[in-house]
């Protein structure tokens, strides 16, 4: 079985913003970013994206949008991430669904297709909808406190993907 880290995109892979993140030239990686996502590759991890998009929805942008804002983030990176989940609904706009966070279906996904050892995985978001989802997937959570939205849920708490990165590595049977 492998060791997972599952990472929410806007508010920790890149700044988030609130008229939402698809265009490249919008997407600001923070620093540390791709230092925290090395060193977890370097140990071992595997590294899943998995992000609400919304916008698809709205018809604010396309599904090749987001994948053109992967690809640069793979480009900046190194191509370290090894896939990318992405929930395309929203129930005002198109329809429920099961894989939009807080739901678990994009991790659920993962673990079943990647054979994912969740007790020794991790979700890092900066919202509680990516805390929730973790929790339902089964993996331990961290909170990455962009100052947007606060959680008391997560099992831990950090200021940034680098430090939480560090924190993983430290930290290999938390």
């Amino acid at each position: 079985m492998q060791k997972c880290i599952f990472l929410d995109r806007d508010g920790v892979l890149n700044e988030d913003r609130v008229d939402y993140v698809y265009k490249i030239e919008d997407y600001i990686i923070p620093e540390g970013v791709v230092d925290g996502l090395n060193l977890l590759k370097k140990a071992g991890y595997l590294l899943i994206v998995v992000t609400n998009q919304a916008g698809i929805a709205k018809g604010l942008y396309t599904r090749e949008d987001v994948l053109n804002c992967h690809d640069f983030l793979q480009s900046q990176c190194g191509g370290v991430i090894d896939d990318i989940y992405f929930c395309k609904h929203h129930p005002l706009h198109s329809s429920e669904s099961l894989l939009r966070k807080p739901d678990s279906l994009m991790l659920e996904k993962a673990i079943a297709k990647y054979n994912i050892d969740t007790t020794h995985s991790y979700m890092i978001g900066d919202a509680e909808r990516d805390v929730r989802a973790g929790m339902k997937a089964g993996v331990k959570t961290i909170h990455i406190a962009t100052g947007k939205e606060n959680t008391e849920l997560a099992d831990y708490r950090f200021g940034s993907l680098l430090e939480a990165s560090k924190f993983i590595i430290d930290n290999p049977t938390s």
